[in-house]
């Protein structure tokens, strides 16, 4: 399942709104015999790719599958539940049942009607991880939101001229880059947008095809090869986006915190600084610390070159 984890992860922000689902097919004999993850665009599905690999030998094998297979029909493509039916393997694998009510049960069910071995939960954990963009779109109606943000270690995004190139080293820039290429859109405010330029791509060799849509905040004009969003409530309207990747300055970051829209801040920061500056936040909503507490658990961190990665989560019920 790990390896089928790693399949889904390597497609993840190229395949919204469908989810990024990684598959391995394993023979009776212990060789892996197909290797699927969901295609760009959302066609075809993980499971389509690696049987059309596995071909005949499927019969008889074991499935590895990070989401419970499509149970619906689709003009794009049958469902993968009918698909590993006419395959007969002995047994499927599956980490997450899947949210969407068209499948949600039916994938499963349809597998055991026919007799194959169906079990549940394996590798949970890092497959949820994994498709934490799709879960949360069909969990909140929105995309899962991710808050980057370079520091100080003072807490300064940029001098008070609002110089901020750059804070970070070359090793926490390359970081940024391949968060870029796992996302489906990018979103900066127009304070940021005005200053620097940004292109927002990505800029590391090979993946330089997989930079994400550009989303501008600003109740301003539009701009051409840019989409707008005039408040953070509007993410609530992209619906083929799995996770958005919010880079905007200390205006922008507040106004997402503000609306509880964060649910994952990644700080890289850097060993300065800076004094008086620019703050990386405004006022969020806060009247008292305790308020503060429990909201943000701390999920991961790392060493990049001279520079500190922090991650964290938010916290929310259910």
């Amino acid at each position: 399942m790990a390896e089928a984890v790693a399949l889904g992860e390597a497609a993840r922000g190229s395949t919204a709104p469908n989810p990024n689902v990684g598959c391995l097919i394993v023979s009776p004999q212990g060789e892996v015999i197909g290797r699927g993850a969901t295609a760009a665009g959302g066609r075809p599905h993980a499971e389509a790719v690696a049987l059309a690999q596995a071909g005949e030998r499927a019969a008889g094998s074991t499935v590895y599958v990070t989401l419970e297979p499509c149970a619906h029909q689709s003009e794009r493509g049958p469902a993968c539940s009918d698909l590993l039916v006419e395959a007969k393997p002995a047994r499927v694998i599956v980490a997450l049942k899947d949210p969407d009510p068209r499948t949600s049960g039916k994938g499963l069910g349809r597998l055991r009607e026919a007799g194959i071995d169906v079990k549940l939960g394996a590798g949970r954990k890092a497959a949820a991880w994994s498709l934490a963009g799709y879960l949360t779109r069909l969990k909140l109606s929105r995309p899962r939101i991710t808050l980057k943000l370079a520091l100080s270690i003072d807490g300064k995004i940029a001098l008070p001229s609002g110089e901020s190139q750059w804070i970070t080293g070359e090793d926490a820039r390359r970081h940024v880059h391949l968060e870029r290429s796992r996302t489906d859109m990018i979103l900066v405010g127009r304070g940021t947008y005005l200053a620097d330029q940004p292109s927002l791509d990505v800029r590391l060799p090979g993946l330089e095809e997989r930079s994400p849509r550009r989303a501008l905040l600003t109740r301003g004009e539009a701009v051409p090869g840019w989409e707008t969003l005039s408040s953070p409530r509007d993410v609530y309207r992209l619906h083929d986006v799995n996770d958005l990747l919010v880079e905007g300055g200390s205006a922008t970051a507040t106004a997402f915190l503000s609306e509880d829209a964060v649910d994952r801040i990644l700080i890289y920061r850097a060993p300065i600084i800076v004094g008086e500056g620019k703050s990386s936040f405004g006022y969020v909503g806060l009247d008292a610390i305790a308020d503060a507490h429990g909201r943000w658990r701390p999920a991961d961190e790392q060493r990049l070159g001279v520079d500190r990665l922090e991650v964290y989560e938010r916290v929310r019920e259910g």
